[in-house]
């Protein structure tokens, strides 16, 4: 469908339509348009029309190396057409998905098929916490550093987020979440961090505690250098890919450009911790929801830090990463923070982007 955009420049072009759609939004904000519902409800009727586009746009991406794994996805879906059997011993969701995708489904419509799958619960998700500015929510989202990647190159670990949002969207009822929370690590083992780090969060709610477990794990990364990653690894709390990820070595460093202490991701990661500070200490929002969510946040990214030197750490940081725009966004589409909020939080929406554009576009 896209075919006819270079596969070279083909993940750069949304990163500068997102650009300017939050630049539209920055504008919308400055000249009052997003207090306006006749604004508002025009920004929102282009946004069930990006969605689409968006979706199709990266569900119909060409089969081809520079997205990763999607090449090696492609692999394993033809055999499956060719009437080959596999054997599964994990993700057991997301094999069997594919297994049952193949039957009736081309390699294309099942890669159309992940990227629905992978949007639909962020769409639920801004729809239900932000009503009428669900698109901006979602753009965050969209704009978020790794949320492309996720839905072309990591598709398991990118599903597997998809499912924790869509237990966070079920979170008033209690059975659905943990289903959800469920099929996220049956979808990718990996998950299972941030699920921990949910129930240890919602068992002790108190972010005090979880603000010096991520304060604490940078000295603690520090001093440890890789002993964290064997150590983590040889408690084989993980299946072996994700063993793999933490002790990896020479066959990772090409999907990683840059191993060792990332002070730059440190500091995207601190942005949040910052954020939820600010939010839960200095104006006082006590919502449940949001203090859980800090503390899988904070707990999550500490593990990744502890990590952080190994090859293929970027996988450990997208757990935690992914709900970087929840930590952001929530308490300004639900509480009033700040005079002219939307101009503030537009101005944040843009920051927050460019870091984004500046690691995938500019560097």
């Amino acid at each position: 469908m896209f075919d006819f955009i270079p596969v070279a420049i083909y993940t750069n072009v949304q990163y500068f339509i997102i650009l300017g759609i939050i630049l539209v939004i920055l504008l919308y904000a400055m000249t009052g348009q997003l207090q306006n519902p006749s604004g508002l409800q025009s920004l929102n009727t282009f946004g069930w029309f990006f969605v689409v586009i968006f979706t199709l746009y990266m569900g119909l991406r060409q089969v081809h190396w520079v997205f990763g794994d999607t090449f090696n996805y492609n692999k394993a879906y033809q055999r499956l057409l060719e009437g080959q059997e596999i054997t599964i011993t994990k993700d057991y969701l997301f094999n069997y998905m594919m297994v049952f995708s193949s039957k009736f489904m081309s390699v294309n419509s099942f890669f159309l098929l992940v990227d629905v799958l992978y949007i639909v619960p962020v769409v639920l998700f801004s729809r239900k916490y932000f009503g009428s500015y669900w698109f901006i929510a979602f753009i965050m989202f969209a704009g978020s550093f790794s949320f492309w990647s996720y839905g072309v190159n990591g598709l398991r670990n990118g599903l597997g987020t998809a499912l924790f949002i869509l237990a966070l969207y079920f979170y008033d009822r209690k059975w659905l979440m943990y289903l959800c929370l469920g099929m996220s690590y049956f979808m990718h083992a990996s998950l299972m961090i941030p699920i921990a780090a949910f129930i240890l969060s919602g068992l002790y709610k108190n972010p005090k505690i979880y603000l010096i477990i991520w304060v604490a794990s940078i000295p603690l990364s520090l001093a440890g250098g890789s002993t964290w990653s064997n150590f983590f690894s040889s408690l084989g709390f993980a299946e072996d890919r994700t063993q793999g990820y933490l002790t990896g070595g020479e066959e990772f460093m090409d999907q990683f450009s840059q191993t060792g202490f990332r002070w730059d991701f440190l500091i995207y990661s601190a942005s949040a911790v910052y954020i939820g500070w600010f939010f839960i200490f200095k104006k006082k929002i006590t919502d449940p929801l949001y203090i859980h969510i800090f503390g899988v946040y904070c707990i999550t990214n500490a593990f990744w830090i502890l990590v952080i030197t190994a090859a293929f750490s970027n996988r450990f940081a997208y757990l935690s990463w992914f709900l970087m725009p929840v930590v952001f966004a929530y308490p300004m589409f639900r509480y009033k923070i700040w005079d002219n909020q939307y101009k503030t939080f537009s101005v944040i929406l843009l920051l927050y982007f460019m870091f984004t554009f500046y690691m995938n576009v500019i560097k």
